[in-house]
C-alpha cells in the first residue's frame, strides 16, 4: 500500500498519466479512454487532424499522429478532471457522444484541423455534444480550398455552444485566419473565438510543428479548452 502511494505521488510529480490509457471499442472503432482521479468535471472527445488514423493498440498505446496537438495533450485534460476519449477517425461520433455522456456531462467535442471536418460531419449526422471546440479549423470558404464546417453543417442551428481557437499566424492554406470572422458571423452568436500568438513554426505549415499545431503554446490551448469545457 505504501509503495502504491509513493508510485502515485511520483507519477503526479513527473506529470505522467496517473491512469493507464484504456483501449475500448465504441461506435465501430477503437478509442483510448482516460478517466481522471476524483471528481469528473465533464467529458472531452478529441478528434485528431490529418487522416485521423491513430493505430491504437490493445494496450491503450497510440501508434500514429502522436504529435497531433489534441493527441499529445490528452493527459493534460485528464489531469484537470476530465474523462477523455481519443478515437480513431472511423468512429460514429453520435455513439461516442452518448457513451461519454454516460460517464460525465457536459460532453465537449473537440476537433483540430481536419478533425474539425469530422466533428462537423458527426454533428450533421446526428451527434449532439453539449459543446464544440474547433482549433485550427476548416471553418468557412475563406479558410481555404476544402470542405468547411459551414458547408458540412449547412445551418448554424446545428451548432452547440462553440469555441474557436486559432493562431493569428496559422500559415496552412486550408485554415487561414481570414476564415474565422466569416464563421463567427455565420454562427449567429453561437460561437466565439480565442486568438493565440507566439510559439515557434517549423517545417510544413499544415503540420503539428507549425503555428497551425500551436507548437510551443500547448498550455494556452489546454487552458482555453478546459475553461470552456467545465
Amino acid at each position: 500500500m505504501i509503495f502504491r502511494l509513493m508510485l502515485f505521488a511520483l507519477t503526479i510529480a513527473m506529470g505522467l498519466p496517473a491512469h493507464a490509457d484504456e483501449t475500448i471499442t465504441v461506435g465501430g472503432a477503437r478509442a483510448v479512454l482516460i478517466k481522471p482521479h476524483g471528481t469528473t468535471k465533464g467529458s472531452l472527445i478529441l478528434m485528431a487532424g490529418g487522416n485521423g488514423r491513430l493505430d491504437i493498440s490493445a494496450g491503450g498505446e497510440i501508434g500514429s499522429l502522436k504529435g497531433n496537438q489534441l493527441v499529445r495533450t490528452r493527459h493534460a485534460y485528464a489531469a484537470r478532471g476530465f474523462a477523455v476519449l481519443v478515437p480513431d477517425a472511423t468512429i460514429d461520433v453520435a455513439t461516442a457522444v452518448k457513451y461519454m455522456r454516460g460517464i460525465a456531462r457536459p460532453v465537449t467535442l473537440a476537433g483540430t484541423s481536419r478533425g474539425t471536418q469530422r466533428a462537423a460531419e458527426g454533428i450533421a449526422h446526428g451527434a449532439r455534444p453539449d459543446r464544440l471546440v474547433l482549433t485550427s479549423g476548416f471553418l468557412s470558404p475563406q479558410s481555404g480550398p476544402d470542405r468547411s464546417v459551414i458547408a458540412l453543417l449547412g445551418s448554424p442551428g446545428l451548432l452547440p455552444r462553440t469555441l474557436v481557437i486559432h493562431h493569428r499566424h496559422d500559415g496552412c492554406r486550408f485554415t487561414s485566419p481570414a476564415g474565422v470572422e466569416p464563421f463567427l458571423k455565420w454562427s449567429g452568436g453561437r460561437a466565439r473565438v480565442v486568438w493565440l500568438d507566439g510559439g515557434t513554426a517549423e517545417g510544413n505549415p499544415c503540420q503539428a510543428r507549425g503555428h497551425h499545431g500551436f507548437n510551443g503554446i500547448d498550455g494556452e490551448v489546454v487552458n482555453a479548452v478546459a475553461a470552456f469545457a467545465r
